[in-house]
C-alpha cells in the first residue's frame, strides 16, 4: 500500500448534494479496491488559472488515500469518465 494525494476540480455550478455525490463516488471507488481514505478536505470554490470547459471557477476537493500502486492507473482512467470532474491530479505522497 502506498499513500497518494488526489485533488479533484469539480464543476462549480452543481448543487451541494450533487458535488457530495461525486466525491462519495470517488471515495467508494478507492475503498472498493481495498484502499483507505485517510483525509478529505473541501477547499471550496476557487478561481482557475485558465478557463476549462467554459468554467472560470472550480470546486476543489483534496483527498489523501492509501491503496495499491496497481490501482492508480485504473483510478485515473475512471476519473476521466466522471463528467462533473473537470480536472484531477493524483500524486504519490512523500513521507
Amino acid at each position: 500500500m502506498r499513500q497518494y494525494e488526489l485533488i479533484l476540480i469539480v464543476q462549480p455550478d452543481l448543487d451541494e448534494e450533487t458535488t457530495a455525490g461525486v466525491v462519495d463516488r470517488v471515495k467508494a471507488m478507492i475503498t472498493d479496491h481495498d484502499g483507505k481514505i485517510l483525509k478529505t478536505d473541501i477547499w471550496g470554490s476557487r478561481p482557475l488559472a485558465y478557463m476549462i470547459q467554459k468554467f472560470r471557477d472550480g470546486y476543489y476537493v483534496y483527498i489523501e488515500a492509501e491503496f495499491a500502486p496497481e490501482f492508480g492507473s485504473e483510478l485515473t482512467q475512471s476519473l476521466r469518465y466522471i463528467e462533473p470532474i473537470i480536472r484531477y491530479s493524483l500524486l504519490t505522497k512523500e513521507n
